[in-house]
């Protein structure tokens, strides 16, 4: 269907020739399956698919779009009465656009292309609901007999996949297939009256049979689980102030994102994000190196693999910051051109009817050259935080986080577990207080963003020391 596709796509443009303006076409289908097991239980078993034709036109500083999903209902005839009906309105949508922009941006596009065809055949078949399910309950029944001390277990299992197929009027085209699954193990355990939880994601490029092992496979990970929600049972609550911290890869990743990625989004930062200030400038210690990777890391395939973009551009490399100092936003054709900077090939859209807005791919700080054991010991009061949950982060990169699992440090050693707490502060800020980066490199792909739109990602990184503002009891 690969060719198949592309040669219908290019039929189609070749029809609208005429136009002067940018024109792309976009064929896409999303599939997403979920599994949600409680207790052994199945609580949840859902699947969707969508799938149609995009169009969009870029005439005189606006943009046009238009899509539909009727078009796999039609015969070829009709097929493509429906594709030049968006493009029509597309390049109408566009015009009235343009018209009615008070200020428009006096923007050419970059005339870049590229062609990305990804091989067929490279992800084999999709596993059945039975087994995924009989995974699920395999996977239980061993975590069950092992800990039955545990009050609840819930596991989940989660699979999405944007498949695209992609033609311009400035010559890219591409067919790629993005799958993710993702797995999550949630314990929780009573002690005294009081339940405490803690969910541990594993997650991978691939569909749902990456999972579907034997449960010893996993055993690590469930001992690793349970001997932490045990202690957090035990757990204290945390002292509040600002504090020496250790944050662990997952808790580095989501911060690298929410509060420093986003506002390193070109559309953003031309929303007045506090990132356009601090162009070449100094925002942190030199120790600290951020990236948002394309597709590659040290020559192995990243779990976000994106080599081309939703608008033909091929993905490259961003840097935001290098050795402490601001470097670059992550942008799309437009506001590549609006800053003069080349495109990154960061425009993603996750369903055919979504517009490509300007998104991370796989963004992390890059792994220094300290030992986590060395980070450790160089604490006399402070915390070792290891999980996030939810929180939130702004345009001006203060953020308030979640913290779900982590220990004191007590002269240099780790003591107790400690309760939910929270982290809070301005990004900005914390990153010069960064005086420790571990050499380890985490990756996790276990996640959505929704800016706008919900879009694969994926975060991670090294071990910080910093300090902090920390929610606790005084």
């Amino acid at each position: 269907m690969t060719t198949n596709n592309l040669n219908f796509l290019e039929e189609l443009l070749r029809q609208s020739e005429g136009n002067s303006h940018y024109t792309e076409l976009r064929l896409q289908k999303t599939r997403a399956q979920f599994l949600n097991l409680i207790n052994g239980d199945l609580t949840s078993n859902q699947e969707s698919e969508s799938s149609g034709l995009s169009a969009r036109s870029f005439i005189n500083g606006g943009w046009g779009y238009s899509s539909s999903s009727l078009i796999h209902n039609l015969n070829s005839s009709e097929q493509r009465e429906m594709a030049n009906q968006l493009l029509e309105r597309a390049n109408n949508h566009g015009h009235f656009m343009s018209k009615a922009m008070q200020n428009p941006m006096d923007v050419k596009l970059p005339e870049s292309s590229f062609q990305f065809i990804q091989k067929e055949g490279l992800y084999k078949g999709y596993a059945s609901t039975k087994d995924q399910i009989d995974f699920l309950k395999s996977l239980h029944s061993f975590i069950k007999e092992k800990y039955s001390d545990l009050k609840s277990i819930q596991l989940i299992l989660s699979f999405n996949e944007l498949e695209k197929s992609l033609v311009n009027t400035m010559g890219s085209q591409a067919f790629h297939l993005l799958p993710r699954t993702a797995l999550y193990l949630k314990f929780s355990m009573e002690k005294e009256g009081e339940v405490v939880s803690l969910l541990e994601p594993l997650s991978g490029n691939g569909r749902a049979q990456i999972f579907i092992k034997d449960p010893k496979e996993y055993e690590e990970t469930i001992d690793t689980l349970y001997k932490r929600v045990k202690d957090k049972s035990e757990g204290i609550h945390a002292t509040a102030g600002v504090k020496d911290l250790i944050l662990a890869p997952a808790v580095t990743g989501i911060l690298a994102h929410e509060a420093i990625g986003h506002p390193a989004e070109a559309d953003l930062v031309k929303a007045g994000s506090v990132a356009s200030q601090f162009l070449n400038k100094k925002v942190g210690s030199e120790l600290v190196t951020m990236v948002d990777l394309a597709h590659t890391y040290n020559g192995e395939e990243l779990p976000v693999p994106v080599y081309i973009d939703d608008e033909g551009v091929e993905g490259k490399d961003v840097t935001l910051i290098d050795k402490g100092v601001f470097k670059g936003y992550m942008n799309n054709r437009e506001l590549a051109s609006f800053y003069g900077h080349d495109p990154s090939g960061s425009a993603r859209a996750y369903d055919y009817n979504d517009e490509p807005l300007i998104r991370m791919r796989n963004t992390m700080i890059l792994p220094g050259e300290s030992k986590l054991e060395e980070m450790i010991s160089s604490i006399e009061d402070g915390y070792y935080f290891l999980q996030s949950s939810n929180g939130q982060a702004d345009l001006t990169s203060e953020f308030m986080f979640g913290v779900t699992m982590g220990y004191e440090i007590k002269n240099g050693k780790l003591g107790r577990a400690i309760k939910d707490t929270t982290i809070s502060g301005v990004a900005f800020d914390m990153l010069d207080t960064v005086d420790m980066v571990s050499d380890e490199m985490h990756i996790s792909c276990s996640g959505f963003c929704g800016k706008k739109q919900r879009m694969i990602v994926s975060h991670g990184g090294p071990s910080l020391k910093c300090r902090l503002h920390v929610g606790g009891r005084s």
